[in-house]
Protein backbone atom coordinates (compact mmCIF):
# COMPACT_ATOMS: atom_id res chain seq x y z
CA UNK A 1 0.00 0.00 0.00
CA UNK A 2 2.73 2.45 -0.93
CA UNK A 3 1.07 5.86 -1.06
CA UNK A 4 -1.69 5.48 0.66
CA UNK A 5 -2.22 6.86 4.48
CA UNK A 6 -3.69 3.53 6.72
CA UNK A 7 -5.05 5.63 9.19
CA UNK A 8 -7.24 8.65 6.95
CA UNK A 9 -10.53 8.07 6.46
CA UNK A 10 -10.89 8.00 2.85
CA UNK A 11 -8.25 5.48 2.54
CA UNK A 12 -10.43 3.01 4.96
CA UNK A 13 -13.44 3.58 3.26
CA UNK A 14 -11.78 3.26 -0.38
CA UNK A 15 -9.73 0.42 0.75
CA UNK A 16 -13.04 -0.95 1.95
CA UNK A 17 -15.22 -0.52 -0.94
CA UNK A 18 -12.70 -1.55 -3.54
CA UNK A 19 -12.49 -5.28 -1.27
CA UNK A 20 -16.42 -4.87 -1.24
CA UNK A 21 -16.43 -4.60 -4.95
CA UNK A 22 -13.75 -7.16 -5.50
CA UNK A 23 -15.52 -9.77 -2.98
CA UNK A 24 -18.74 -9.04 -5.31
CA UNK A 25 -16.76 -9.97 -8.75
CA UNK A 26 -15.29 -13.05 -7.04
CA UNK A 27 -18.25 -14.37 -6.08
CA UNK A 28 -20.63 -13.21 -9.03
CA UNK A 29 -18.06 -13.96 -12.05
CA UNK A 30 -14.72 -15.76 -10.82
CA UNK A 31 -11.21 -14.82 -10.54
CA UNK A 32 -10.85 -13.53 -14.02
CA UNK A 33 -13.49 -10.78 -13.13
CA UNK A 34 -11.15 -8.87 -10.36
CA UNK A 35 -9.63 -6.25 -12.65
CA UNK A 36 -8.44 -2.88 -11.52
CA UNK A 37 -10.87 -1.33 -13.89
CA UNK A 38 -13.79 -2.84 -13.36
CA UNK A 39 -13.48 -2.70 -9.11
CA UNK A 40 -12.75 0.98 -9.46
CA UNK A 41 -16.42 1.09 -11.62
CA UNK A 42 -18.02 -1.16 -9.46
CA UNK A 43 -16.71 0.28 -6.16
CA UNK A 44 -17.08 4.05 -7.28
CA UNK A 45 -13.14 5.01 -7.05
CA UNK A 46 -11.05 5.69 -9.79
CA UNK A 47 -8.69 3.31 -11.10
CA UNK A 48 -5.57 4.82 -9.76
CA UNK A 49 -7.08 4.67 -6.21
CA UNK A 50 -7.41 1.32 -6.67
CA UNK A 51 -3.97 0.71 -7.86
CA UNK A 52 -2.25 3.04 -4.89
CA UNK A 53 -4.04 0.18 -2.34
CA UNK A 54 -3.22 -2.55 -4.18
CA UNK A 55 -0.51 -2.52 -7.45
CA UNK A 56 -1.10 -6.22 -8.24
CA UNK A 57 -4.15 -7.82 -9.30
CA UNK A 58 -2.94 -10.76 -8.05
CA UNK A 59 -2.30 -9.31 -4.34
CA UNK A 60 -6.07 -7.92 -4.59
CA UNK A 61 -7.34 -11.13 -5.20
CA UNK A 62 -5.48 -12.52 -2.27
CA UNK A 63 -6.97 -9.89 -0.05
CA UNK A 64 -10.66 -10.20 -1.42
CA UNK A 65 -10.36 -14.14 -1.37
CA UNK A 66 -9.59 -13.87 2.21
CA UNK A 67 -12.80 -12.65 3.49
CA UNK A 68 -14.97 -14.56 1.01
CA UNK A 69 -16.93 -17.35 0.56
CA UNK A 70 -15.27 -20.21 -1.93
CA UNK A 71 -18.20 -20.38 -4.43
CA UNK A 72 -17.28 -24.54 -5.74
CA UNK A 73 -18.66 -27.61 -4.10
CA UNK A 74 -21.31 -26.23 -2.13
CA UNK A 75 -24.68 -27.58 -1.78
CA UNK A 76 -24.47 -30.95 -3.78
CA UNK A 77 -27.93 -32.09 -5.14
CA UNK A 78 -28.71 -35.78 -6.71
CA UNK A 79 -27.98 -36.98 -8.49
CA UNK A 80 -24.01 -35.91 -7.45
CA UNK A 81 -21.83 -36.97 -10.11
CA UNK A 82 -23.41 -34.57 -12.68
CA UNK A 83 -23.28 -31.47 -10.39
CA UNK A 84 -19.61 -32.72 -9.86
CA UNK A 85 -18.85 -32.64 -13.42
CA UNK A 86 -20.26 -28.75 -13.04
CA UNK A 87 -18.03 -28.18 -10.62
CA UNK A 88 -14.74 -29.16 -11.97
CA UNK A 89 -16.06 -27.68 -15.69
CA UNK A 90 -16.72 -24.20 -13.81
CA UNK A 91 -13.16 -24.48 -11.92
CA UNK A 92 -11.44 -25.77 -14.99
CA UNK A 93 -12.94 -22.99 -17.32
CA UNK A 94 -11.94 -20.42 -14.34
CA UNK A 95 -8.49 -21.84 -14.03
CA UNK A 96 -8.19 -21.19 -18.18
CA UNK A 97 -7.48 -17.37 -17.15
CA UNK A 98 -4.50 -16.56 -16.06
CA UNK A 99 -5.52 -14.25 -13.31
CA UNK A 100 -7.27 -17.21 -11.99
CA UNK A 101 -4.07 -19.26 -12.43
CA UNK A 102 -1.36 -16.08 -11.46
CA UNK A 103 -3.54 -16.03 -7.89
CA UNK A 104 -3.58 -19.92 -7.40
CA UNK A 105 -0.11 -19.74 -8.14
CA UNK A 106 0.70 -17.04 -5.81
CA UNK A 107 -1.40 -18.18 -2.95
CA UNK A 108 0.82 -21.74 -3.29
CA UNK A 109 4.37 -20.33 -3.68
CA UNK A 110 3.60 -17.74 -1.35
CA UNK A 111 2.51 -19.70 1.58
CA UNK A 112 5.46 -21.30 1.67
CA UNK A 113 7.21 -18.08 3.61
CA UNK A 114 4.05 -16.25 4.44
CA UNK A 115 1.85 -18.06 7.67
CA UNK A 116 -1.18 -16.04 6.84
CA UNK A 117 -1.08 -17.35 3.04
CA UNK A 118 -0.57 -20.50 4.49
CA UNK A 119 -3.76 -20.37 6.88
CA UNK A 120 -5.48 -19.29 4.07
CA UNK A 121 -4.41 -21.78 1.88
CA UNK A 122 -5.05 -24.70 4.42
CA UNK A 123 -8.64 -22.70 5.34
CA UNK A 124 -9.81 -22.86 1.15
CA UNK A 125 -8.38 -26.85 1.31
CA UNK A 126 -10.18 -27.63 4.55
CA UNK A 127 -13.12 -26.09 2.67
CA UNK A 128 -13.05 -28.02 -0.75
CA UNK A 129 -12.06 -31.45 0.76
CA UNK A 130 -14.96 -31.36 3.62
CA UNK A 131 -17.14 -30.14 0.88
CA UNK A 132 -15.96 -32.70 -1.35
CA UNK A 133 -16.67 -34.93 1.54
CA UNK A 134 -20.17 -33.88 1.72
CA UNK A 135 -20.95 -34.61 -1.71
CA UNK A 136 -19.56 -38.05 -1.39
CA UNK A 137 -21.27 -38.68 1.21
CA UNK A 138 -24.96 -37.67 -0.61
CA UNK A 139 -23.30 -40.35 -3.35
CA UNK A 140 -23.33 -43.25 -0.95
CA UNK A 141 -26.46 -42.91 1.00
CA UNK A 142 -28.55 -42.48 -2.28
CA UNK A 143 -26.92 -45.64 -3.47
CA UNK A 144 -24.67 -43.65 -6.36
CA UNK A 145 -21.64 -44.64 -5.35
CA UNK A 146 -21.14 -48.04 -3.60
CA UNK A 147 -17.78 -46.88 -1.40
CA UNK A 148 -17.03 -43.24 0.11
CA UNK A 149 -13.14 -42.65 -1.18
CA UNK A 150 -11.35 -40.70 1.23
CA UNK A 151 -12.28 -36.76 0.72
CA UNK A 152 -8.82 -35.58 1.19
CA UNK A 153 -7.80 -38.16 -2.12
CA UNK A 154 -10.81 -38.05 -3.93
CA UNK A 155 -10.05 -33.96 -4.17
CA UNK A 156 -6.41 -34.47 -5.05
CA UNK A 157 -7.43 -37.12 -7.83
CA UNK A 158 -10.26 -34.16 -9.09
CA UNK A 159 -8.81 -30.77 -8.44
CA UNK A 160 -4.98 -31.76 -8.95
CA UNK A 161 -4.85 -32.43 -12.42
CA UNK A 162 -6.78 -29.29 -13.06
CA UNK A 163 -4.45 -27.43 -11.69
CA UNK A 164 -1.75 -29.19 -13.02
CA UNK A 165 -3.33 -28.51 -16.88
CA UNK A 166 -3.43 -24.77 -15.81
CA UNK A 167 0.10 -24.39 -14.95
CA UNK A 168 2.05 -26.97 -16.57
CA UNK A 169 0.25 -28.02 -19.39
CA UNK A 170 -0.78 -24.29 -20.37
CA UNK A 171 -2.74 -24.21 -23.65
CA UNK A 172 -4.17 -27.86 -23.24
CA UNK A 173 -7.69 -28.32 -22.74
CA UNK A 174 -9.64 -29.58 -20.02
CA UNK A 175 -11.56 -31.42 -22.17
CA UNK A 176 -15.02 -33.15 -20.79
CA UNK A 177 -13.47 -36.90 -21.64
CA UNK A 178 -10.95 -35.47 -19.06
CA UNK A 179 -13.24 -34.64 -16.61
CA UNK A 180 -15.12 -38.20 -17.37
CA UNK A 181 -12.02 -39.70 -16.63
CA UNK A 182 -11.27 -37.96 -13.56
CA UNK A 183 -14.40 -38.70 -12.46
CA UNK A 184 -14.47 -42.46 -13.45
CA UNK A 185 -10.94 -42.48 -10.97
CA UNK A 186 -13.50 -41.80 -7.75
CA UNK A 187 -16.46 -43.35 -9.00
CA UNK A 188 -14.79 -46.59 -10.28
CA UNK A 189 -12.17 -46.30 -7.35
Amino acid sequence: MSGVRPNDPRAVRSRDAILAAARELLRDHGPAAVTHQRVAELAGVGRATVYRHWARTEQLLLDAMAGSDLPYFKDPPMPVRPWLFRQLRGMADELAHPEAVAVTVTLMHGAFGDAQLARQRDGSTAAIVERIGAALDLAVATGELRERPVPADAAARLIGPLVWRATMQIGVPVTDDFLDRLLDGVWLG
